[in-house]
């Protein structure tokens, strides 16, 4: 694994998110009440950029394409596409499929992700 340096602990104040590289990498990192965390940059439903959806409760975030959820610590799916109405229909090719994580460790005010 490569630790790679991507962000300064202050660029990123708690409850926010910020789309990052990592070498070849794009991904987003999150602040939250308990630590950092970081998840490919799309979302695996019709990849919506993640940077732009939300944070929501209990550490999930949003798509701000069709809205599914996912829990930023695991990549688990947490709620499946459900907006706009007929989005459904897409679900029927795009099945439920969790984001990849990766390790984010923090040094001397440096976020750095693992790859």
């Amino acid at each position: 694994m490569s630790k790679i340096p991507v962000a300064q602990t202050g660029d990123i104040p708690p409850g926010t998110m910020k789309a990052v590289r990592a070498g070849s990498e794009k991904m987003v990192v999150y602040h939250l009440d308990d630590g950092f965390y970081a998840t490919q940059h799309l979302c695996t439903h019709t990849l919506g950029p993640l940077a732009r959806g939300k944070i929501v409760e209990g550490g999930q975030v949003q798509c701000p394409l069709h809205r599914a959820r996912f829990d930023i610590r695991t990549g688990d799916v947490v709620e499946w596409a459900n907006f706009p109405p007929g989005v459904q229909l897409i679900n029927l090719v795009r099945r439920e499929k969790a984001l990849t994580t990766y390790p984010v460790s923090v040094e001397d005010e440096t976020v750095y992700v693992d790859l």
